[in-house]
């Protein structure tokens, strides 16, 4: 698989930003364009990690730095989703 075919583009490991800040904006960039739906969970850590070719523990500090934002929730033993919508 080519870096050009994940989801949020290619990451770049010579960049002054963390992977694991490029991975989360990629996701970001996912879920504010609708790609990824609010209350509908994300890829989980091992899927991110194959998908963008980085460590597992740079998925999960991607997740956490999503967390920190307010953009996704972790379930415990089921996986992170979108914030659901506050729209009414």
């Amino acid at each position: 698989m080519s870096e050009s075919s994940t989801p949020g583009g290619p990451l770049d490991p010579m960049s002054a930003t963390p992977l694991y800040v490029q991975l989360a904006d990629a996701i970001a960039k996912q879920i504010a364009a609708g790609t990824l739906a609010p209350d509908r969970p994300i890829p989980s850590e091992h899927r991110l990690a194959e998908e963008y070719g980085v460590a597992r523990l740079t998925a999960r500090r991607a997740t956490q730095e999503l967390r920190e934002r307010g953009l996704v929730i972790t379930v415990r033993g089921k996986g992170s989703y979108v914030m659901p919508s506050t729209e009414e």
